[in-house]
């Protein structure tokens, strides 16, 4: 299983650098051939504990990315195949279920689907014994459902204890994949949660905060955008025009999906919104072509596994043949 375990690293180093968009094919890619190679040779039923493993974590790395490019149907799919690989394992060998979990509970979220992800999220949380860093993780997404259901006092209680956790610092309990789990991270979904809540200044400062920290995954340009959102949700016209001004010429290299999505509901709010500045009116008409001109098929791509197709509309159509 070396060829599966440097897949899933080559797939991890892409998501981290240049995001989702990019590395999306890659992972269709990598699971049809791991597929393919099962369904040639040896099943997957009959592999060894380490074999099933690295399958599990492989579906686990693509899962994540398709869910960030918005292939949803895919991801899910990956997501469960990862869960059933994980259940089959020796219990020090399951840590990365809980990540499959914490995936599935962002992505409930994402799709509106609030109660679904406070009831994983819950349920995870009333295991024993939980490390400090996984137990901040599901506290965090607990308060993201709980603030779409505007349970103010439930989310900002999660939060806290989220906060808390995590100033405690790393320990030898956490498993190696809460690396992502920062003062970064947690601002950002801070921010969201108090955006969900309608307290958008408060959010604005969070999310600021997140978007200002250093060397990040790809990923996080979501809290860059979702900030221009809350920005213009506010009316803050002239904070959204500057913020915008510095995105526009940044969209080809935005690797997350659903960090374009939040651009295009921002350029929305700008095309309905009373007594905008013809500045930012013209900074939305910039940034909406130059979504436009990223959402054009590239005619030297193919559709099918290996292509990624993004549109401004709907942000959530992949071509998923053979999955």
């Amino acid at each position: 299983m070396e060829h599966v375990a440097a897949l899933t690293a080559e797939l991890l180093e892409t998501d981290r650098t240049a995001g989702a968009r990019r590395a999306a094919p890659a992972a269709l890619r990598a699971v049809c051939s791991v597929e393919c190679a099962a369904s040639a040779g040896r099943p997957l039923r009959t592999a060894s504990a380490a074999e099933r493993s690295a399958l599990m974590e492989l579906f686990e790395v693509a899962a994540w990315i398709l869910f960030d490019a918005e292939q949803h149907g895919t991801s899910r799919r990956l997501s469960r195949r990862a869960l059933a690989l994980a259940r089959t394992l020796p219990e020090e060998s399951r840590s990365v279920e809980l990540l499959v979990l914490s995936v599935l509970c962002l992505q409930a979220a994402h799709l509106g689907r609030p109660a679904d992800s406070l009831r994983m999220s819950s349920s995870v949380l009333a295991r024993r014994d939980l490390p400090g860093r996984v137990a901040a993780v599901f506290h965090v997404r607990e308060a993201r459902a709980q603030a779409q259901l505007r349970r103010r006092q439930g989310a900002v209680r999660s939060l806290t204890t989220a906060r808390e956790l995590l100033a405690d610092g790393p320990s030898e309990r956490d498993p190696s994949w809460t690396w992502w789990f920062d003062r970064a991270e947690l601002d950002g979904h801070h921010g969201l949660a108090l955006a969900d809540l309608g307290d958008l200044d408060g959010a604005a400062s969070l999310l600021h905060g997140a978007t200002a920290a250093g060397d990040a995954p790809a990923y996080r340009s979501l809290f860059s955008t979702e900030l221009a959102s809350v920005l213009a949700r506010a009316g803050a016209w002239r904070d959204t025009d500057a913020l915008l001004s510095g995105l526009v010429e940044s969209v080809p290299d935005i690797g997350s999906v659903r960090a374009l999505g939040a651009l295009v509901r921002t350029v929305r709010l700008i095309e309905r919104g009373p007594r905008v500045p013809r500045a930012l009116r013209d900074t939305g008409r910039d940034l909406a072509e130059a979504l436009r001109e990223e959402s054009r098929p590239d005619p030297r791509v193919p559709c099918g596994p290996a292509a990624v197709r993004w549109s401004p509309g709907s942000a959530t159509r992949p071509c998923e043949e053979g999955l």
